[in-house]
C-alpha cells in the first residue's frame, strides 16, 4: 500500500427489494453452469429455476386491509432472497474483480457491502462508479472515497502507507448491551464480554488502540448494571486463556502480549467462517456434476467432518424457560431425581437440564401472517354467507310448517 492510496466503499441501495426478478433468475441458472452443475438433488436445473420463480413472484403482503404482490426483489426475511442476492452480486461484481485484478488493487465483498483499494486519480475512480450505476435500472450504488473509511464494523486507515484498524462506532451509537439486571441466563452476560474483547483484539491493529477499546468497554458495561469485579473476572479468564499471566491487573501489560494474543486469535475461525466450511464441504453431497473427481473428493471429506451420532436413549432431557427467579431450578432437579430414582433403573439415566431463553419483544408483538379473513377473497365469503343465511330461514320456514300441521 503506498501513501496516496485511496480506499472506497459502497453498498447497494436496498438490494433485496430492488433485485430484478428475471435477470436474478436467468443469473442464478448460469452460476450452476458455471460450477458445472446439471442438476441439484437430482432435480434438473429448469425446475430449479421454476421453483426459484415461484419463491421470488409469488410474495404477497398485506397493507391497510388490501393485498399486494410484490414485482421487484425478493421477500426481506426468505433466506432464498439473501442466497440469490449473493448469486447476482457474483455477477454484478465481475467487471470490478477484472479490473481490480489487471491493476493488483484489492477487491473485497460481504454481500452488499463491498470494500476497495484504488492507486489511480480519485477522477477515474468516480468516474468508474458512475457507470457501474447504469448496469442495471434498479441496482444504485452509494459510495465513500477517503484514506480514512469504516467497513461494516471496521475503520482502516491509510497511516501514511501503513494500514491501521479500530473497531468502528457509528456516531449515533448508544452504548448499550443486555443489562445486568435483565432476565437472561448467566451463560449470555459472560458470552457479551468474550465477545466484545475478541472483536477487540481482532480489529485493533496496536496495543493502544486495544487499550482504548478495551476501557471503552468497560465503561459500557459499567453503564449497564455490569459489576466491577464481574468485568475484571470475566477480562482475567478471556486473557489467561491465551497468554500466561502472573500479573493480578485484567488486561495484558504491553505490546508484545498483545502481539501474540493477536496472533492466536486471528488464526482461529470465527463461528460463521466455521459453517461456511462446513456448509461448503457437504454443498456437493448427491449434486450431479460433470467433474466427477471433484464429487469424490467432496464426499470424502463429508465423510471425515462426520460426528458419531449421539445415544439418546441413556439420556433424560427437561428444559425450561429461563427466569430468575427459577435459578436453582436445575440443581433443585437434580437432587429431586436422584431421591425420587434412587434404586430403580431409572438411575442409569443421566438426567440433562437445560433452559430456553424467552421470547423477544419482537416476536411477541409482530403479528406474521395477516388476519385469514384477509386472506380469503370476498366474493367468496359473501356467498357462504348468503348460503347460510338461506338455510337458516329454509330451517325456520320447514319447522314453522311442522308446527302448522301438528296444531
Amino acid at each position: 500500500m503506498k501513501p496516496s492510496t485511496l480506499f472506497c466503499t459502497f453498498d447497494i441501495r436496498n438490494l433485496y427489494t430492488m433485485l430484478p426478478q428475471e435477470e436474478a433468475l436467468d443469473i442464478l441458472v448460469e452460476f450452476l453452469h458455471m460450477h458445472s452443475y446439471r442438476k441439484v438433488k437430482g432435480i434438473p436445473l429448469d425446475s430449479i429455476r421454476k421453483l426459484a420463480s415461484i419463491v421470488l413472484k409469488e410474495n404477497v403482503f398485506v397493507y391497510d386491509n388490501k393485498i399486494y404482490q410484490q414485482t421487484t426483489g425478493g421477500a426481506m426475511d426468505s433466506s432464498f432472497t439473501l442466497t440469490l442476492a449473493n448469486i447476482f452480486m457474483w455477477k454484478w461484481q465481475r467487471e470490478f474483480v477484472r479490473r481490480q485484478d489487471i491493476s493488483g488493487e484489492f477487491f473485497g465483498r460481504y454481500i452488499d457491502d463491498i470494500f476497495m483499494t484504488w492507486n489511480r486519480s480519485e477522477h477515474e475512480l468516480r468516474k468508474l462508479l458512475d457507470q457501474a450505476n447504469q448496469w442495471y435500472p434498479n441496482i444504485k450504488l452509494d459510495y465513500k472515497i477517503s484514506q480514512s473509511l469504516p467497513f461494516l464494523d471496521v475503520l482502516a486507515t491509510n497511516n501514511h502507507g501503513i494500514l491501521s484498524t479500530a473497531v468502528y462506532h457509528k456516531p449515533n451509537a448508544e452504548p448499550y448491551v443486555i443489562p445486568f439486571c435483565s432476565d437472561h441466563p448467566r451463560h449470555v452476560f459472560v458470552n457479551i464480554i468474550q465477545t466484545l474483547l475478541t472483536r477487540a483484539v481482532r480489529y485493533s491493529s496496536t496495543f493502544e488502540t486495544f487499550n482504548y477499546e478495551r476501557r471503552s468497554i468497560k465503561l459500557m458495561l459499567l453503564y449497564n448494571g455490569y459489576s466491577s469485579s464481574f468485568i475484571d473476572q470475566q477480562f482475567h479468564k478471556f486473557f489467561n486463556e491465551f497468554i500466561y499471566a502472573t500479573s493480578i491487573l485484567s488486561f495484558i501489560e504491553n505490546e508484545q502480549q498483545f502481539i501474540l494474543l493477536r496472533q492466536e486469535i486471528l488464526g482461529q475461525p470465527t463461528p460463521s467462517q466455521s459453517q461456511a466450511a462446513s456448509r461448503a464441504a457437504t454443498a456437493d453431497v448427491d449434486n450431479d456434476q460433470i467433474d466427477v473427481t471433484a464429487e469424490t473428493t467432496s464426499r470424502e471429506s463429508v465423510a471425515k467432518i462426520q460426528k458419531e451420532p449421539i445415544n439418546y436413549t441413556d439420556r433424560l432431557i427437561v428444559h425450561y424457560t429461563h427466569e430468575k427467579r427459577l435459578e436453582p431450578f436445575k440443581r433443585n432437579m437434580h437432587r429431586v431425581y436422584q431421591n425420587v430414582s434412587k434404586n430403580t433403573p431409572a438411575m442409569d439415566l443421566r438426567l440433562i437440564v437445560g433452559n430456553r431463553n424467552r421470547r423477544d419483544a419482537k416476536n411477541e408483538l409482530i403479528r406474521k401472517r395477516p388476519k385469514r379473513s384477509l386472506l380469503q377473497c370476498k366474493q367468496i365469503q359473501n356467498k357462504y354467507k348468503k348460503m347460510l343465511k338461506r338455510r337458516k330461514q329454509n330451517k325456520k320456514s320447514v319447522s314453522t310448517n311442522v308446527q302448522t300441521n301438528n296444531t
